[in-house]
């Protein structure tokens, strides 16, 4: 892959501000296409109408402006492709590789062979057909019966067998809205997204997508996975943990240097005094992927009192 190839992407969903893990796929999704001279693409992923936040996707806009992360072309809403989803779906449809799917959650459960990544595997039940008298709710994609493989960038090789992990997933749901398996895949396919950088919650979903990447046409990304943020529990870190503060009082420049040391990057103290830009170029010359840790970092919440604004789950 040569630098003038390479094209990242940063998909928040605007479901609440920015949080630190989320400032952490931000930093090194940016660093990692820049330091290669490639471009850096912003996706809102704003599909899931229910969870979306008024006013979230503004503020996250202000806080990647005022870090300095600074988008190339204009912002992708996914709210906006409800028809290239559609145009997806029939594709798949036309090639014979989706049924409608009539079963309930309770159903699934009940029939499922055992567990799996995300829950309980689809047993395949309305791959035949809808059974009589049944309406349809989902539309599923028929999945292979072999190992997916590839290698990440952070984690190594990597394999999965969709019927075992998963079974024939969801591709709309049965509210009527695209999954997100679906929707990534075909926006990063319009976007040319060639390298995807993000947490390692998605790790598990790489599969799924590099399948329907396979059944679209359209190339597979690089992918790269960063470790899951976690405090002193091990409980991932999200929006309901840390937001990331813009007041007057705040340095974005130590936002910044927060998320690299925990990307295992060690900054010189006089880069870390510097503006944002200058940190960011900093952290593009020299963000060595191979210190990217495995493992999460173990995020102590309150040693973020600097620059979050902490919150806590209700007691």
């Amino acid at each position: 892959m040569t630098a003038e190839q390479v094209v990242g992407r940063f998909a928040p969903s605007p479901t609440g501000p920015l949080h630190l893990g989320s400032l952490v796929a931000a930093v090194g999704s940016y660093c990692l296409a820049r330091q290669v001279g490639g471009r850096w693409l912003l996706r809102m992923e704003d599909l899931d109408a229910p969870r979306v936040v008024p006013g979230a996707a503004d503020e996250i806009l202000f806080a990647l402006d005022k870090l300095g992360l600074h988008w190339d072309e204009e912002v992708v809403w996914q709210s906006r492709r409800v028809e290239a989803y559609q145009a997806a779906v029939e594709r798949l449809r036309n090639q014979g590789q989706v049924f409608d799917c009539a079963c309930s959650r309770k159903e699934i459960l009940m029939s499922a062979p055992h567990p799996g990544e995300e829950g309980p595997v689809y047993p395949g039940t309305c791959r035949p057909g809808l059974p009589a008298g049944r309406k349809p709710r989902a539309l599923r994609i028929i999945v292979p019966d072999r190992q997916i493989c590839f290698t990440d960038g952070v984690f190594g090789p990597m394999q999965q067998v969709l019927s075992e992990a998963v079974g024939d997933f969801v591709l709309r749901r049965a509210d009527g809205m695209f999954a997100y398996q679906l929707a990534v895949v075909v926006d990063d396919a319009a976007s040319r997204i060639n390298q995807v950088v993000r947490g390692a919650d998605l790790l598990s979903s790489t599969p799924r997508q590099i399948f329907l990447h396979a059944c679209l046409g359209s190339p597979v990304p690089e992918y790269i996975h960063l470790p899951l943020l976690t405090d002193r529990h091990g409980e991932k870190i999200s929006k309901r943990h840390g937001v990331v503060s813009f007041d007057p009082k705040v340095n974005p420049s130590a936002l910044i240097v927060r998320a690299l040391s925990l990307l295992g990057q060690i900054v010189p103290e006089e880069i870390g005094k510097s503006a944002p830009a200058e940190v960011l170029e900093w952290a593009c010359r020299n963000l060595d992927r191979k210190r990217i840790p495995l493992s999460p970092q173990g995020l102590v919440l309150d040693d973020l009192a600097f620059n979050c604004e902490k919150k806590r789950k209700p007691h």
